[in-house]
């Protein structure tokens, strides 16, 4: 396991071929961290704009003139991708992107940084964008989050943190099977139409990747869902219905390229213009007031030991292929070991690695035994509070079987002043009956390593404001 992470995300999928359930390619898309620094492959193709054409594919808005005005003077460029599986992955959209910017702006040294986490929303997104992305000074930063619950507070939350940070912001769509219907009908699916309202609120351009795809799958020219032997006459867009192969992360790509042209033409034209200076676009603007107060402007993500102490058993061990994320990560694996921290603010959580021996935690928050209640917003991990009798939260789940990944559970509170431990807890779950009966093969071969109960701690996130040592 130590040196996976090296492994490239190219035979993560081609492993993931050999198999037709979706699990599969799921499991292959979350084995661990990416390197946080990319460059395009050897492999990587130069896709074009192609002839499709819809009005409605980019909205420019305010643009990006800060960035082809820097790219145009052959200055070095720095450009952040976040967003779910489909970024990680080294065939969703984002090296073919980066090698067309990069053949757009020849002059320019432009280099490009990979915050996708798969299977991950905008909550976790808004909570660690900044040590990820923003703490490295980036100039540009898509957004890819329509298909992780696209939770618009938590998407308002990272457009106000990189605008604040002077990057601009390009909020991209992606979508799923099901819904390129939608888009042959000439309407926007529902989810989307939400992140559009907030991106229209700031001004930040949008672009659709879905509709070239939905216009071709319609013309029987794509395939949306297939195996590999299904490619006769069209491209063979997934295998899942959600993740692009390569060919289908060239159709994204493409709507990308469009929309940068788009945008492009949108910077020249001003260029010069008088009122230029106003349309420089939202680095140089004031954050208009929130469309959604409780959004996660103030969400982040923290070393465990710059802001909690410890108590029982701990070690502090590194997992090669979670340490572009995780670069040490607390362990406890007996019981009562505990972590308590302090904030200002209206929620806590964890940022964990969830394994065959994840065990469960208990939470007391102002010295109150909490329970946790369902997920405020479906697609989401946010989570309610209630006081009431210590039930223990699993962290064990049936993508664990026989592999490790990145994971996360947010706890949602009312604004205030709080305490919270995080407890190991000596209750076990019943992995094989989580399993389910079509993952019970490690489980019966290596009981040894699911009989137990160990939490991973690689960050603790907060929306509001941490105590650092004692000050706030």
């Amino acid at each position: 396991m130590s040196n996976k992470w090296i492994m490239s995300s190219l035979v993560l999928l081609m492993a993931a071929g050999k198999a037709s359930a979706q699990n599969d390619l799921i499991a292959a898309s979350q084995a661990g961290a990416s390197p946080l620094y990319f460059q395009p492959g050897a492999g990587t193709p130069l896709v074009t704009p192609g002839t499709f054409y819809n009005a409605q594919e980019c909205t420019p808005r305010n643009g990006l003139p800060a960035f082809f005005k820097k790219a145009a003077a052959g200055k070095p460029l720095l450009v952040g991708f976040i967003g779910g599986s489909i970024t990680q992955g080294n065939w969703g959209y984002r090296p073919q992107t980066l090698r067309y910017l990069q053949a757009m702006f020849p002059a320019a040294d432009i280099k490009a940084l990979n915050a996708g986490v798969s299977g991950t929303g905008t909550d976790l997104g808004a909570s660690r964008v900044r040590e990820q992305l923003l703490q490295h000074g980036p100039d540009l930063v898509f957004v890819e989050f329509a298909v992780n619950g696209a939770y618009a507070p938590g998407m308002e939350g990272i457009i106000r943190q990189v605008i604040k940070s002077g990057a601009e912001v390009c909020l991209i769509y992606t979508i799923t099977g099901p819904q390129t219907k939608i888009y042959v009908a000439g309407q926007v699916p529902e989810n989307i139409q939400g992140l559009e309202k907030v991106a229209a609120h700031y001004g930040v351009p949008s672009i659709h990747l879905g509709m070239e795809a939905a216009a071709l799958e319609q013309q029987g020219r794509l395939l949306w869902k297939g195996e590999a032997g299904d490619t006769v006459g069209h491209i063979l867009f997934s295998r899942d219905g959600v993740h692009p192969l390569t060919a289908g992360g060239n159709v994204y790509a493409a709507a990308i390229a469009r929309g940068l042209e788009k945008m492009r033409k949108q910077a020249e034209s001003v260029a010069g213009v008088k009122n230029a200076s106003a349309r420089r676009g939202a680095t140089n603007r004031a954050l208009p007031t929130p469309l959604f107060p409780d959004n996660w402007e103030s969400a982040g993500m923290y070393a465990p030991r710059s802001i909690a102490t410890f108590g029982g058993r701990w070690e502090q061990v590194t997992l090669p292929q979670f340490a572009p994320w995780f670069p040490e990560i607390e362990k406890a694996a007996a019981p009562g070991a505990s972590c308590t921290f302090r904030f200002t603010g209206s929620g806590f959580g964890i940022f964990d690695v969830g394994g065959p021996e994840a065990g469960q935690i208990t939470i007391t928050v102002n010295g109150k035994t909490m329970q946790v209640q369902p997920p405020l917003v479906q697609g989401t991990q946010v989570y309610r509070l209630v006081e009431g009798d210590s039930m223990p939260v699993n962290r064990f789940n049936s993508y664990c079987n026989n592999r490790y990944r990145g994971q996360h559970q947010f706890f949602t509170l009312p604004e205030g002043k709080y305490t919270v431990t995080i407890r190991l807890s000596s209750q076990k779950a019943d992995k094989a009956a989580i399993l389910g009966p079509n993952q019970q093969e490690d489980i019966r071969q290596h009981p040894e390593k699911y009989n137990q109960g160990v939490l991973y701690l690689g960050r603790i996130l907060v929306r509001g404001t941490p105590v650092f040592n004692g000050k706030q």
